[in-house]
C-alpha cells in the first residue's frame, strides 16, 4: 500500500509585502482558526514552526497561547522545525545559524517541552552545505525544504542523504509541490500527486493556505476526510515531518547522496538592498566581537556579564536574517524596519563594547606629560598585524607657525606612522588622524603611545605621475595605477604578476526590475563601464570651486602607505575608487564609494587575474565552496578567491558586506548594486515588470560604500590564512585614544589558539550556568592539531580537528576546566 503523509502548515512571512504588525495579525488569526479546527476534527494535526510567531501569540493573546499548549500536549498540534524563524540559508554566518537554532530550541523547550528532530526551511532561497554539520550537531536527524526546484537545482532525488563538508550526513527531502495550497484546493493537490506518482510507496504532501497565513479550512478537512475513505490502496494520514522521516529511515541505506550546496535560487537576492546586507554583516561582527570582549572582562571580574542586553541585540540580528529581509525581497517600509532594527542592536553593542573596553583598559599606566595613549583590544586568540587608523584630539589647537606631527611608540620603540586628513574640516590644527601598522598581541589590550613633534611644514606627497602612470614600489610590492584610465595596470608581489590591466573596472550590466532575479542565473550582457571624469566634471562633482581637477590623484603618502583616488562617471551615476598601497606587506585595500542612480542595471567591480585561473572559491557557512567559472552568480560570505592549481597561485578578496559575485573569462566580478523595484516579482516572465504610468521607487538609489582587501600569493599560504584575515577585517580590533586611570594588575593574553589555522567563532557566557562557551572551527580541508591555551588558568588543551570541523567547549573559570560539548548548542 502506498502511503501519503499530509503535513498541514500555514507558512506565515512575518514581513514581506506587509509590515510586522500585519504579520502579527495574520499569525494570530491563523493560529485561532487552526486551533478551532484541531479541536473540531478528530485525527487532524496542525504543524507550525518559528518561535517568533509563538512569541507574538504569547504576548498578544495569552488565552490562545494556552489553548495551543493543550493541543500540543494532546498531540493535535506539532511544533515544527524549532528555529527562531526561517532565515536566509546562504548569507548568515554559521554562528548566526547556530543561534537561530539555539534560540528557537530554547524557547520551544521552555514553553512546550518540545524538541523537533526535523529542521524545516520551506521558503529560503537555497541552502548552504555547511548547514549539514550544524543540524547534525544540534540534534536534528532530517531536513525538509522546498526551494530550489528541480528546474533550478538538480538533485539525485527528492529523498536523499545530504552530506556536509566534514562528512556528516542527514536525511533530506525536497517537497516538489511547494508548501501552499489555495483555499479549498487541498484535495485537488493530493489527487494530482496520486495521479502523477502511482508507484511511489512513500510520499509527503504539504498543504495549507500560506504566505499571509490561513492554514487549513473546514472545506479542505472535510474533503480530505472523504478522500481518505475513498483512497483504496492509498493510505493517507494527517502527519508530521518526524513521522514521514521515521518511515523514510528504512530506506536510508539505499538513498543517493548529495555532496553540494542546494543552490541557486533567485541569485539577484545576493545583491538587492545592499544596505540591509552590509548592516547585517556589521551587526554580526559587532555581536560576536562584543561577546568575546565581555567574556574576557567578566571572567577577570572586571564587570558583570550583560546577558540580557546581549540577548536583545542577538534577537535584532536573528530577526534581520529572515528570508525576505536579508535577501532584499520585501517592500521599502520593511527595508527601513530592518535597518532600524539593526541600528537598535548596534547601539546596544556600542555601549557594551565601550563598557568592556574601559574595564579592560583600567590596568594601563597613566599617560606621561605630552603623551596621547592609543589603546587597541584584539578579540582574536592569535597575533594580528593590522593597519590602525586613529583620530584623536590635541590638548589645544596649535596657534604657532610650526606643525604638529604624530610619532607612535610601541613598548618604547618608534614604529612607522603617517598623518592623514582627518574626517572634519575645521581650518585650525586641532584634530589629528594617525595611521600606523600595529602588531597586536592576542586576546588582550595593546598600548601605543603618541607624541607630537614640532615640524616646520606638513609632509609632501612624494609619488608623482610619470608617463601617465603612478608606479608604487615597496620591498615586496609593485603596483601601477594608470592615470589615463584610473584603473590598476599591475599588482606584482615578489616579482610575480597577479592582475591584468584595467583591474577594478566598474562594469555596468543589463538587468531588470525583478527584486529576486527569478528567471536568471547570471548577468552576462554588458551595458557599459564607468569612465574617468574630465577635469572640469571632476571639479564640479567634488564641489570644488576651481575650474579643473585631475580625476586621478595621490591624496596621502607617508611611511605606512600611499593612497590614490580616481573619480568616474556613468550615466547619472558617479564612483570614487580609492587605492591604499602598503609600504609593509602586500595587502591592497580598495574602496568604492558609489553614487548610484541607474535603473534596470547591475554594477560589478571587475578584477582580472594575470594567471591561468582554473577554480573560483568562496567562504560559506562553516566551509568553503568551489563555484563554476561560467559567469553564474554565486553567493559567498567574507571572501572569494581566484585559484590556479596548476601554477599554485591564488588571488583572494575579502569584503565587509558583499555576497554576490561571479567568475568568467579570467575575471572575478564582485556584484555591488542592483536597481530593481521593491518586492518586484517577475513570476510569469512578463515585461515590463514595474508600472509604466507612475513613479515606482527603486532599491539602492543614492550613496553606497564598499571596502575590499586584495592579496596575491602562493596557493597553500593563501587558503590557509584567508579565513583568519577575513575575520580580522570583519571583527575588527577596537581602537580608542583614551587616558587610563593606571590601576590594577597588568594582564597577559586571556586565550590563545596555538598551531594550525583554527578560528574562535564565538566566546560567550552560558545561559544555563556560570560556564563560558567557546566555539572553534577548522576552516580548511586539512586535519589540524592545535592547543587551546588559557595562560592565567593554567589550561593547555590539545585538540584535533577533522576537515572543516566545528567544536564547542565549556570553560569553567572557577574550577579552571575546559571540556568539549557533545552538541553545538545549549538548550
Amino acid at each position: 500500500m502506498n502511503k501519503i503523509h499530509l503535513i498541514c502548515n500555514a507558512h506565515i512571512d512575518p514581513v514581506w509585502l506587509w509590515e510586522w504588525e500585519e504579520g502579527a495579525a495574520a499569525a494570530l488569526a491563523t493560529f485561532r482558526a487552526a486551533t478551532d479546527l484541531c479541536e473540531e476534527f478528530e485525527g487532524f494535526v496542525f504543524n507550525h514552526n518559528e518561535a517568533l510567531l509563538y512569541q507574538w501569540v504569547e504576548e498578544f493573546d495569552p488565552d490562545l497561547f494556552q489553548r495551543i499548549r493543550i493541543l500540543i500536549e494532546a498531540g493535535k498540534w506539532r511544533i515544527m522545525g524549532g528555529w527562531f524563524l526561517q532565515p536566509d540559508c546562504n548569507m548568515p554566518s554559521g554562528e548566526s545559524l547556530i543561534r537561530q537554532i539555539e534560540r528557537g530550541r530554547r524557547y520551544f523547550r521552555s514553553r512546550f517541552d518540545a524538541a523537533p528532530t526535523t529542521a524545516i526551511n520551506f521558503d529560503p532561497f537555497g541552502h548552504s552545505r555547511g548547514l549539514v554539520q550544524i543540524l547534525v550537531k544540534s540534534g536534528y536527524d532530517s531536513y525538509l525544504f522546498c526551494r530550489p526546484s528541480a528546474k533550478e537545482c538538480d538533485l539525485p532525488a527528492d529523498d536523499f542523504l545530504w552530506t556536509g563538508f566534514d562528512g556528516s550526513a542527514i536525511l533530506a527531502h525536497r517537497a516538489p509541490g511547494h508548501y501552499n495550497t489555495n483555499l479549498g484546493q487541498a484535495r485537488s493537490k493530493v489527487e494530482q500527486w496520486m495521479a502523477n506518482h502511482p508507484l511511489q510507496p512513500l510520499s509527503l504532501v504539504l498543504w495549507g493556505v500560506g504566505n499571509h497565513g490561513g492554514g487549513p479550512s473546514r472545506k479542505d478537512l472535510r474533503e480530505l476526510e472523504e478522500l481518505m475513505k475513498q483512497s483504496g490502496e492509498w493510505e493517507i494520514v494527517h502527519s508530521t515531518p518526524e513521522n514521514y522521516f521515521q518511515d523514510l529511515k528504512a530506506s536510508r541505506a539505499s538513498l543517493p547522496r548529495c555532496e553540494k550546496s542546494i543552490n541557486p535560487f533567485s541569485p539577484g537576492c545576493y545583491t538587492t538592498q545592499i544596505r540591509v546586507k552590509q548592516k547585517h554583516r556589521l551587526l554580526e561582527n559587532e555581536l560576536y566581537s562584543a561577546e568575546k570582549m565581555l567574556s574576557h572582562a567578566a571572567i577577570q571580574v572586571l564587570l558583570d556579564y550583560p546577558q540580557k542586553e546581549l540577548e536583545e541585540a542577538e534577537r535584532d540580528l536573528l530577526a534581520s536574517e529572515f528570508h525576505d529581509i536579508l535577501p532584499g525581497s520585501s517592500i521599502q517600509p520593511v527595508e527601513e524596519y530592518a535597518l532600524r532594527l539593526m541600528d537598535h542592536g548596534l547601539e546596544i553593542l556600542s555601549r557594551l563594547k565601550t563598557r568592556a573596553f574601559f574595564a579592560l583598559a583600567q590596568y594601563q599606566e597613566k599617560a606621561k606629560e605630552g603623551e596621547y595613549p592609543i589603546l587597541i583590544y584584539n578579540p582574536h586568540p592569535y597575533p594580528v598585524s593590522y593597519t590602525i587608523e586613529c583620530e584623536f584630539q590635541m590638548a589645544d589647537w596649535n596657534r604657532s607657525d610650526s606643525f604638529q606631527y604624530p610619532i607612535i611608540y610601541s613598548q618604547g620603540k618608534r614604529i612607522p606612522c603617517q598623518l592623514e586628513k582627518e574626517q572634519c574640516h575645521i581650518h585650525v590644527e586641532w584634530r589629528k588622524r594617525a595611521v600606523f601598522r600595529a602588531e597586536l598581541s592576542p586576546s588582550s589590550m595593546n598600548r601605543f603611545n603618541c607624541l607630537l613633534e614640532d615640524r616646520s611644514s606638513k609632509p609632501e606627497i612624494r609619488l608623482q605621475e610619470v608617463d601617465g602612470k603612478l608606479t608604487f614600489h615597496s620591498d615586496r610590492l609593485e603596483a601601477v595605477i594608470n592615470t589615463r584610465t584610473g584603473l590598476m595596470d599591475s599588482y606584482r608581489i615578489d616579482g610575480v604578476e597577479y592582475l591584468k590591466p584595467y583591474a577594478f573596472l566598474p562594469r555596468v550590466m543589463e538587468d531588470d526590475g525583478d527584486s529576486w532575479g527569478i528567471h536568471v542565473r547570471s548577468f552576462p550582457r554588458k551595458a557599459g563601464v564607468f569612465q574617468l571624469m574630465a577635469p572640469e566634471e571632476c571639479a564640479r562633482f567634488l564641489g570644488i570651486e576651481n575650474d579643473r581637477l585631475n580625476p586621478v590623484r595621490v591624496i596621502e603618502d607617508g611611511e605606512v602607505r600611499t593612497v590614490a583616488e580616481a573619480v568616474f562617471a556613468y550615466g547619472r551615476s558617479a564612483l570614487v575608487l580609492t587605492y591604499k598601497l602598503p609600504k609593509q606587506g602586500v595587502e591592497l585595500e580598495v574602496e568604492a564609494r558609489v553614487f548610484w542612480y541607474e535603473k534596470n542595471r547591475l554594477l560589478k567591480l571587475s578584477i582580472p587575474t594575470a594567471f591561468e585561473t582554473d577554480s573560483y572559491f568562496g567562504q560559506t557557512v562553516y566551509g568553503t565552496l568551489e563555484f563554476a567559472c561560467d559567469g553564474d552568480e554565486a553567493a559567498a560570505q567574507k571572501w572569494t578567491a581566484a585559484v590556479s592549481r596548476r601554477q599554485g597561485r591564488a588571488l583572494t578578496c575579502i569584503n565587509d558586506g558583499v555576497y554576490g559575485s561571479d567568475f568568467r573569462e579570467g575575471e572575478m566580478r564582485l556584484s555591488l548594486l542592483r536597481s530593481p523595484g521593491y518586492a518586484s516579482a517577475n513570476f510569469f516572465n512578463e515585461e515590463p515588470i514595474l508600472p509604466q504610468n507612475r513613479f515606482a521607487p527603486r532599491t539602492d538609489q543614492g550613496e553606497r560604500w564598499f571596502r575590499f582587501w586584495i592579496t596575491g600569493g602562493e596557493l597553500k599560504e593563501r587558503m590557509d590564512n584567508i579565513d583568519r584575515e577575513a575575520l580580522v577585517h570583519n571583527e575588527k580590533p577596537s581602537i580608542l585614544p583614551c587616558f587610563p586611570i593606571g590601576e590594577g594588575e597588568r594582564r597577559q593574553p586571556f586565550i590563545l589558539i596555538e598551531g594550525g589555522a583554527a578560528l574562535a567563532a564565538a566566546f560567550k557566557k552560558s545561559k544555563n550556568s556560570e560556564d563560558y562557551i567557546l566555539r572553534c572551527f577548522n576552516p580548511t580541508a586539512k586535519e589540524r592539531k592545535v592547543t587551546l591555551h588559557f595562560p592565567k588558568m593554567g589550561i593547555a588543551e590539545f585538540v584535533h580537528f577533522q576537515s572543516f570541523e566545528i567544536k564547542t567547549f565549556k570553560l569553567n573559570p572557577v574550577a579552571e576546566t575546559l571540556r568539549e560539548m557533545d552538541r553545538l548548542i545549549e538548550v
